[in-house]
């Protein structure tokens, strides 16, 4: 198999993008939003000679101003939804007014999904640098789930946008009453926003992001593309590039089968729903729940994967993530399972983004656990 060399520091090119697309989408664990429309303005906004700059958060200086961004909203309306594009520098100019000072650099606030390729967006438009972290390691339906917020870090202010240009600059006490401020506030404005939120000094994202998570999108999309023109097992180089990764280092396939039922609703701003996959035969079925992202996996009601573990359901002949608004019935598909970087497994961060934290009544286990993997 070929093997996948990124150096840490370089400019992106747009098939590197790409690239990143697809690692972003499998990252998503089902949600995040399908990155395809955000590849569509990428390809619109870069041009052959162009490049995104890549830094590592070791790059940043103490006191330089990082911006996360991303969107909040339901994944169904997204794909309806078109952004206008001027959605994230409005709120990044906003945020900077309200600071008093210019931006450094930005960074996905998720890595999973369009959210990944959110900062990259606005690294161009904004010409800034992308730093190759991310807040979540993977995406969660809420915007507390987030290592700042973990970390103690505030919210605020962050800046709500949509793409008629109306801007919402929200100061909460806490950062819970931020999360259901900007959800309501993107219902009303029609289901799907952009926010920049949890401006970060230089130091702050070296002391609590989770770093490495572009560079391990990017090479798990780029094995995927890789293993498919090789003629090779597109999967094999899915497993190589996550056990070669910085931040998920266990993985295997969960269950394999054709989608049989797929239950899904917007409610609340998130898009809520259950798919059923029956084994090829009739054997088993395996039932994943989620809220905009795949939360718990059950096969005959015992528990195989759980959050913040990711579950990831993608075609099985590609390797190609197939996010919950895309999920149809006779849909042919692996389940793909894969551990959640260790930050998130602290007893602090479960109980921010755990299974309880969903309504689940179960307490967290391990992927690797519950599967005997070794």
């Amino acid at each position: 198999m070929t093997s996948v060399v990124i150096p840490k520091a370089r400019e992106l090119t747009l098939p590197d993008l790409k690239d990143l697309a697809r690692g972003c989408a499998f990252l998503g664990s089902g949600g995040g939003g399908d990155p395809h429309t955000a590849m569509m303005e990428l390809e619109a906004l870069i041009g052959p000679d162009s490049t995104v700059q890549l830094i590592d958060a070791g790059a940043l200086g103490d006191r330089d101003l990082v911006v996360p961004c991303g969107w909040i909203g339901a994944p169904t309306v997204s794909a309806e939804k078109l952004p206008s594009g001027e959605e994230a520098l409005l709120g990044l100019r906003r945020l900077e007014t309200l600071l008093g000072r210019d931006a450094d650099a930005v960074i996905p606030v998720e890595i999973g999904g369009s959210n990944g390729l959110a900062a990259v967006l606005l690294a161009l438009r904004a010409g800034l640098p992308l730093v190759d972290c991310d807040g979540m390691g993977r995406a969660f339906p809420e915007s507390q789930m987030v290592i700042f917020n973990i970390r103690g870090l505030r919210a605020c202010p962050a800046v709500l946008t949509d793409d008629k240009g109306n801007c919402v600059v929200i100061e909460a006490v806490d950062n819970v009453g931020e999360e259901r401020i900007a959800r309501s506030a993107s219902v009303a404005l029609g289901g799907t926003c952009h926010l920049v939120e949890y401006p970060l000094s230089g130091r702050q994202v070296n002391e609590t992001a989770l770093c490495g998570t572009v560079t391990d999108a990017l090479a798990i999309g780029r094995a995927i593309r890789l293993g498919r023109e090789a003629h090779g097992d597109p999967f094999a180089a899915l497993f190589a590039a996550l056990k070669a990764s910085q931040q998920f280092s266990r993985a295997g396939v969960l269950f394999d089968g054709k989608i049989v039922d797929i239950r899904r609703e917007t409610k609340d701003g998130f898009s809520l729903g259950c798919a059923v996959i029956e084994a090829f035969g009739g054997a088993e079925r395996l039932e994943v729940e989620f809220k905009n992202e795949n939360l718990v996996a059950r096969v005959g009601g015992e528990i195989r994967a759980l959050v913040p573990d990711l579950i990831t359901i993608v075609d099985r002949e590609t390797a190609e993530t197939i996010v919950t608004e895309r999920l149809r019935y006779g849909q042919r598909v692996k389940v793909i399972g894969a551990s959640a970087p260790a930050a998130l497994c602290e007893p602090a961060s479960l109980a921010v983004l755990g299974p309880q934290a969903f309504g689940l009544k179960t307490a967290y286990r391990g992927i690797a656990e519950l599967n005997g993997w070794k």
